[in-house]
This record gives C-alpha cells, structure tokens and sequence, in this order.
C-alpha cells in the first residue's frame, strides 16, 4: 500500500553561503513530476532545505497579488524566500511577523536568471515558523557539523554528487569550511556577550 505514496526528501541543512552558490539544478528521471534538485558544491543533492535565521526584512513585491520576500539571515549570509498565494501559510506569517525575529523555514530551492545573466537561488518555504534563539544556537551548530561531514566525504572516490559538484563548480570547497568555522565562532561571541550581561 505504501509503496505508491512518494517519500519526502530529507530536508538538507546549509549555510546560506553555500545555498547561495548552489545554482546548478537537476533531475535523477525523466519523469514529468521527478523531483528537481540543487546541487550543493559540498557534493550533496537537496530537493528541500531546512534553515534558521534572523528574518530582517519583509516586503510585499507582488504587483496584481500578495506576494512576499523575506530576508533571512545566519551567521554566514542572508537566505531569500518568496511565499505567494500558492503557500498562504507562509505569505502569511511573512506579512504578520514583527522583525527582527528568529525564524525556522523549511523550503524548496529555486534558482532564477536574472537579466544580467546571474543565476540566484532562492527558497519557496513550505512552512515558516518563528523559533527561540537557542533553536537558532542548535540549528548552527548542527548545520556545521552537516556542512563539515560533506566537505570530509568530498574526496571519496564513490561520492557521486561530489564528482558532479567538482564539474560544476570547481574545487572550491575551503571557503565553506572557513565559513562554517566562522559561524560556529560567532556562536561563542554570542554566548560570552550573554553571559557579561548577567
């Protein structure tokens, strides 16, 4: 019975800076509802996101509707999402949210050409919630330790989608570990600001 219903994609945790990068899409058939992916340059394939950050900003860019983008930001750079009547859900939160706040979005990533020819990324949540600082502390921490096993496999010889990420973008993977060693740091600047303050 359960063999006809899709199993969702594992939502895949990622700096922005690498999410941001991350312009290359694909798809694993050819069937017309096969899921489309991103391929990070750590050398993982991600069909859904899970991220957490600072939502800095909300502005309605809809010209005949409602249409929201949202800044959200981690310690490594700022995330875009886009929410319209087809995720009213988090059209709405975008629209309700009082910023500065700690949100939680899990998403597909979109990629779009823009005029000039760049290609940028961007998150279509499928659901967006506002989170504490400590889910925000966690959500770095564990995004890091993600982030430093697939720079870690990216050598491995059988590692599919780190050959292709290698195809794609080159080599340059030692910007990632740097940034996820910078956003575990800024954690520890956090966490000594808290406690002078007590």
């Amino acid at each position: 019975m359960s063999g006809n219903v899709p199993m969702r994609e594992v939502a895949q945790r990622t700096f922005a800076t690498e999410f941001n990068d991350a312009t290359y899409t694909f798809r694993e058939s050819d069937e017309e509802r096969a899921p489309v992916y991103v391929l990070l340059p750590t050398g993982e394939k991600a069909n859904r996101v899970f991220v957490v950050g600072t939502l800095t900003e909300t502005e309605d860019v809809g010209s005949d509707e409602e249409y929201w983008q949202g800044r959200i930001v981690d310690p490594t750079g700022t995330f875009f999402v886009y929410a319209g009547q087809y995720q009213p859900e988090a059209a709405g939160m975008l629209r309700e949210t009082d910023t500065p706040a700690f949100v939680a979005v899990v998403g597909k990533p979109r990629t779009y050409e823009t005029d000039d020819g760049t290609t940028n990324v961007s998150l279509r949540p499928e659901h967006l919630s506002v989170v504490t600082e400590a889910d925000r502390h966690q959500w770095v921490v564990e995004t890091a330790e993600r982030t430093l096993e697939r720079l870690d496999a990216f050598e491995d010889p059988d590692n599919e989608y780190a050959e292709l990420a290698r195809d794609q973008y080159g080599a340059m993977i030692a910007k990632y570990r740097e940034t996820t060693i910078n956003a575990l740091e800024s954690l520890e600047e956090d966490q000594e600001q808290s406690d002078d303050q007590f």
